[in-house]
């Protein structure tokens, strides 16, 4: 094992910050209007996503330059501190928009789903890297590598966040198949889950709707298909290049949240093709160098580690993107480094820079 530090990968760096760059334009250009009818100040949003964007530069610089064999002495206790907090949000957690996912403190608020990520992925590399013989048994390997994240989203569908356990639950399904589980135990236990997964969505009427609204909007266009119409109604007007930056139409209190969820939407509209494009090729560099650094890593923590953070993050842009352009139905799931959050896109960096403190040690 290698232990000899190197520079970080520079296209991981250079690709983050020009994601970073344009998610604070685009935050400022999607939230303006929005701000200024709510809180008189067309910058409201803009200006706390730049302090977020800076707390999170730091972080991501501080993790750069912490050896992320420190990750996983901690791993366990991090797992637990997740659970803590994902049960604690049950019940003193913030309603927002029909889940309770939030615990906030003044006018300060962390999303316990977000930590229970990163959480998931430092425990089950740790996991899975002293137990890799194991992994090919049903019984001793499979099963108990699976509890860790099924627990975790046991208790996010408890607020209701599907999003999230979505995220965390593909990671964690990617994180175990590399590290040597049978391809036949996965079949068996996919049959399993699509049918769990079936019972949650018949479990909640909301869900059905959202189902039906992603087959035909135009169903129900007041409600459950609203967001996904008014979405490809600014899609589709960008055209090749775009209504030109700050001129979107659908910002103008069409589009509900468009600095949140559905931020591409509105890089669509106003960058158009190219600038949604760019974006896509941006978020695809990014995969590229991140699963470079899971095969060069110099052990199995590293490897598992890294291909957890990138897949993370991969999974939710391919879900966030799939929403927007209608091809699945609505999660409620940002768009990473672009979209307006806090503890979210503070998180993300702070991954980036385990990501590049990895990739200073891989051969």
């Amino acid at each position: 094992m290698s232990k000899v530090r190197t520079a970080p990968d520079f296209v991981i760096i250079t690709a983050t910050l020009l994601l970073l760059g344009i998610g604070v334009v685009m935050v400022y250009s999607a939230s303006a209007i929005y701000a200024l009818n709510k809180y008189h100040d067309a910058y409201y949003f803009a200006k706390r996503q730049l302090i977020f964007a800076l707390l999170g530069i730091t972080s991501m610089y501080l993790s750069m330059n912490i050896d992320y064999w420190i990750w996983k002495k901690w791993a366990k206790a991090g797992f637990l501190t997740s659970i803590g907090l994902l049960l604690l949000v049950l019940v003193i957690g913030i309603e927002v928009n029909g889940s309770k996912s939030w615990l906030g403190f003044g006018s300060f608020g962390i999303q316990p789903g977000e930590f229970a990520k990163f959480g998931v992925a430092a425990f089950l590399a740790q996991w899975l890297s002293d137990n890799q013989k194991e992994i090919v048994k049903f019984r001793k390997g499979l099963l108990p590598a699976l509890a860790i994240p099924v627990v975790c989203f046991g208790l996010i569908m408890l607020q209701p966040d599907l999003g999230t356990g979505v995220v965390l639950v593909g990671m964690a399904v990617v994180m175990i198949f590399a590290a040597g589980a049978r391809i036949s135990h996965f079949v068996g236990l996919g049959m399993l889950g699509l049918a769990g997964f079936a019972g949650l969505i018949l479990s909640a009427p909301y869900r059905i709707k959202r189902i039906t609204s992603f087959l035909d909007p135009w169903s129900d266009p007041l409600d459950t298909g609203y967001q996904i119409i008014q979405s490809l109604y600014a899609i589709g007007p960008g055209g090749l290049l775009g209504l030109g930056l700050g001129q979107s139409r659908q910002k103008h209190l069409y589009l509900p949240e468009p600095y949140n969820d559905f931020i591409f939407s509105i890089v669509a509209e106003e960058l158009g093709f190219v600038g949604g494009t760019l974006v896509l090729l941006l978020f695809l560099l990014l995969l590229w160098r991140g699963m470079r650094v899971a095969i060069t890593a110099p052990d199995l923590y590293g490897n598992l580690l890294a291909l957890g953070i990138i897949s993370m993050i991969t999974i939710q842009v391919v879900i966030n993107v799939g929403v927007v352009t209608g091809m699945f139905p609505v999660t409620g799931i940002t768009l990473p480094f672009l979209s307006y959050g806090g503890s979210s896109l503070t998180l993300m960096l702070t991954g980036i820079g385990i990501l590049l403190n990895i990739s200073r040690f891989s051969r």
